[in-house]
């Protein structure tokens, strides 16, 4: 059944959709006894700093490559927006609380901002405006129940820091533990969930195409990789900060957030079995293997396949830089959990490709989607519920039965109240969650909704919005609705199971 999210507002698709959510429902319930989630289950809702908080120059806040690169190169967005203001949540962040609580979610997972709290990187500049923001935004969440997760690093690097090459530069390992070290000072006492990074596979974009993500340099094939390759060293000097003087005393847990679609077979063959493998160790396994594999490192078929490339280019050395055997114990085994993005699926066959993704380039696959799985409001989005528990499943076989935390999970619409295409995105994961826990014996221990709020997305502007709750970003005042989607998640979070009739 082909269902097309544009035009989800009409009576007779919207009957359709909860037609088919119900469906889904049903199936989810006959294949295992139990549709209520395990006890302990977290649920929350996300956001990231520079997506909704506005205040971009205010009291004391330094620049980074957002706001850099929306400033210098107006027209990247699709529609010319950038996030000076956005949800302006700077100023708001009590009324985003207040939608939380109503929402009655577990803990809020948002992002600081590295240059609102040392506006240039360096930690010899610490803004207190910065730190009372947070503090307060902390307080008011814990008083209100909550628990914070936070995400010390989402995609908004201090501009200085790229003019001395960013995530390029190996002292970017130094400036980041020092960061990691103020956050952990100021916060620490009250903040239990940490993620140092998110999605480092989106990181390296931005050193590697230049019409994707800040600080957009085009350097594919070198950038992505010697970014990618200090964004885990990093990441492993912030975990072992945390574990070595933090952790006794704080009692927290702390990770990584990684991204990834589920790359199906386009058929039947080896060949195609194989392009999946390969996919799926390129995407998801480059950032993961080192972390949480039994024999650390990049994974074998990536350093096959890149140092082949490397030497075939000429190339006097890999474009997959080496960690030393040290730097391998070091960052191997440096999460508490695994936390992983989902948002769609794609079908892989074997075969080169022109794309300017370089890993797709490098993997030797060709990446599709079918015609018959339903669109939305994004391009690159499907809905393919199914492959997040295939997902869950090939993380569950190749890294030892992990924790893992679905750390957002979201659609891009039109921004409508009736969101019924939303509804269904949702409650129809959520039932494949359920059967790879169910049926499959995976640990899963939380689901994140992306996002709490409609919000700069980024290159697309706010031409695309994943909120369940909508923001009016023509009224000075930012107000706030609850969509149909922040109702059905209160449902499902109130009862902990998913319904079993569209009544409920």
């Amino acid at each position: 059944m082909r269902v097309n999210l544009a035009g989800w507002s009409s009576p007779g698709v919207i009957a359709a959709l909860m037609q088919l959510t119900l469906l889904v429902l049903c199936s989810a319930q006959s294949n295992n006894s139990n549709t209520r989630f395990p006890d302990g289950f977290l649920f929350g809702a996300a956001t990231a700093a520079y997506q909704i908080e506005g205040g971009w120059n205010e009291d004391g806040k330094g620049e980074s490559i957002w706001d850099h690169t929306m400033h210098t190169q107006p027209n990247f967005t699709a529609d010319g927006q950038n996030g000076d203001v956005a949800c302006d949540s700077y100023h708001l962040y009590k009324e985003d609380v207040r939608l939380l609580k109503e929402m009655g979610v577990d803990f809020y997972r948002f992002s600081i901002s590295w240059p609102r709290i040392l506006p240039t990187g360096e930690a010899n500049n610490i803004n207190q405006a910065g730190i009372d923001y947070y503090n307060n935004l902390i307080n008011e969440l814990l008083d209100n129940g909550i628990q914070p997760m936070i995400t010390i690093y989402h995609w908004d690097l201090p501009q200085w820091l790229q003019e001395l090459g960013g995530w390029v530069n190996p002292i970017i390992a130094d400036y980041f533990e020092d960061y990691a070290r103020v956050v952990f000072e100021n916060f620490g006492d009250r903040v239990k969930w940490w993620f140092t990074i998110n999605e480092p596979t989106q990181i390296v974009r931005g050193y590697s195409e230049a019409d994707a993500d800040a600080p957009a340099l085009n350097k594919s094939g070198v950038g992505n990789y010697l970014a990618g390759h200090n964004l885990l060293i990093a990441h492993a000097r912030a975990y072992h900060l945390y574990d070595n003087e933090y952790r006794s005393i704080q009692k927290g847990k702390i990770g990584l957030v990684l991204e990834s679609s589920w790359y199906e077979p386009l058929t039947n063959s080896s060949e195609d079995a194989e392009a999946s493998e390969r996919a799926m160790q390129f995407c998801l396994g480059l950032h993961a293997h080192p972390i949480f594999s039994t024999d650390g490192d990049y994974p074998p078929i990536v350093r096959e396949l890149l140092d082949k490339k490397s030497e075939a280019e000429g190339r006097p050395r890999s474009r997959l830089p080496y960690f030393s055997k040290d730097m391998v114990e070091y960052i191997q085994g440096t999460a508490d959990f695994f936390a992983i993005n989902y948002y769609t699926s794609g079908l892989v066959t074997f075969g080169e490709t022109e794309s300017h993704t370089a890993w797709e380039m490098d993997s030797g696959v060709r990446t599709s989607s079918d015609p018959s799985w339903p669109s939305s409001g994004a391009p690159w989005l499907k809905v393919v519920p199914w492959g997040l528990r295939k997902l869950i499943n090939w993380i569950h076989k190749n890294y030892n039965s992990p924790t893992i935390i679905i750390t957002e999970n979201g659609m891009a619409d039109t921004g409508n109240l009736d969101d019924a295409g939303r509804v269904y995105y949702h409650t129809s994961h959520l039932a494949e969650l359920l059967n790879a826990v169910y049926e499959d014996g995976c640990k899963v221990a939380g689901y994140c909704v992306w996002s709490l709020l409609d919000n700069f997305q980024w290159s697309a502007g706010y031409t695309q919005v994943f909120g369940v709750y909508q923001v009016n970003f023509t009224d000075p005042a930012r107000t706030r609705t609850a969509k149909a989607s922040a109702k059905a998640m209160a449902d499902i979070i109130r009862t902990r199971e998913l319904p079993t009739d569209l009544e409920k």
